[in-house]
């Protein structure tokens, strides 16, 4: 069964926080971001074009005065409304009426336990204590929640702790998002992990995620489906890179792209109907014909696996086809075809 389609719409750059990583350099709203209008139109081509999951992000999606109506308009529409938050401005006002939308989940950035290094990273002194709030408020109103951790070289010995406290605190899933240095992010380039220590977590991940009982996805790392077969773990997620083949973005002011970390745009859903734009984009139809260069294009988990498309371009000058160099495995066979 063919996995359903996702989207993340940035409905915002506004956000209350200034994260170290943010790939969306978030902080201010601009005057040129999609109408409620604009946006419900575009929800409604969405929904043409076959999607199932819509992701609100940002910035900080709640920051949008209209996010209730949108979420109960995504819903109305067959959509499954989920979000993508800092969850320091989930009151227990807040999660009742996300729940009363038709919102179906909230993913909230828990970047460690440790509540100093959480907040440093976040930009904001008491964001820790908020998040750990706005998650009772999901528990306490029914939302389900589940954790998003972005890892980096101080919190990688944290992140199978962070999936035990997930499962602690009844969340429905664990995300690590592995840092693609853009926004912000380009600024913290060096605590990125590198090749082998990002093979030795993804190998930690999988492990852990063979032992408890919540799905646990490395997101922006997708060698995690060759791992999890090397290592004889099951998961439900077949494919690691999703970008113009099943997922795509819509920035806060309409732009769409493969993916978050991709600057590539494909169109303008103020210029053309967002399925048109999923349909017939170049981009996506380039992405669509998997036909990979370097280690990626000859490798024997390129079907399940598909490489980084997002790092591919960012360190091949815009080769969104190129080979993902943070691939251990690429790395080796690569090195045994030189030997």
């Amino acid at each position: 069964m063919r996995a359903p389609m996702i989207v993340s719409w940035m409905t915002t750059n506004q956000c209350n926080l200034k994260c170290a990583h943010c790939y969306q350099d978030a902080e201010e709203a601009t005057d040129k971001e999609l109408s409620t209008d604009e946006g419900k139109k575009m929800i409604d081509e969405i929904a043409r074009a076959g999607f199932k999951v819509m992701i609100f992000s940002g910035g900080e999606p709640l920051m949008r005065p209209d996010i209730y109506e949108l979420v109960a308009h995504a819903a109305e529409n067959g959509l499954r409304p989920v979000f993508g938050s800092n969850g320091t401005l989930i009151t227990p006002k807040v999660a009742v009426r996300l729940k009363e939308a038709g919102a179906c989940a909230m993913g909230i950035s828990v970047d460690s336990l440790d509540a100093d290094k959480h907040d440093k990273f976040r930009g904001l002194p008491n964001a820790h204590d908020l998040t750990m709030a706005g998650i009772e408020a999901c528990r306490q109103a029914g939302l389900p929640f589940q954790l998003h951790t972005t890892v980096v070289d101080w919190n990688r010995d944290e992140v199978c702790a962070i999936t035990d406290f997930a499962v602690e605190i009844g969340a429905i899933a664990h995300y690590v998002f592995f840092l693609i240095p853009v926004g912000r992010g380009k600024f913290i380039q060096e605590t990125s992990l590198q090749v082998l220590e990002n093979e030795r977590l993804l190998c930690d991940i999988m492990t852990k995620a063979s032992q408890v009982p919540i799905d646990v996805k490395p997101t922006c790392a997708p060698q995690f489906t060759r791992v999890a077969k090397q290592l004889g773990v099951e998961t439900r997620f077949t494919r690691g890179c999703l970008a113009g083949l099943t997922y795509c973005v819509v920035g806060s002011e309409g732009i769409v792209r493969p993916c978050a970390y991709m600057t590539e745009e494909a169109g303008d859903v103020r210029e053309q109907p967002f399925d048109e734009i999923w349909k017939t984009g170049p981009v996506f139809e380039k992405l669509r014909t998997q036909a990979y260069s370097g280690s990626c294009g000859t490798c024997d988990y390129r079907d399940g696996c598909g490489g980084c498309r997002a790092r591919a371009a960012y360190y091949h000058d815009g080769d969104i086809l190129a080979q993902d160099d943070y691939c251990a495995h690429g790395l080796r066979c690569s090195d045994e075809q030189r030997s």
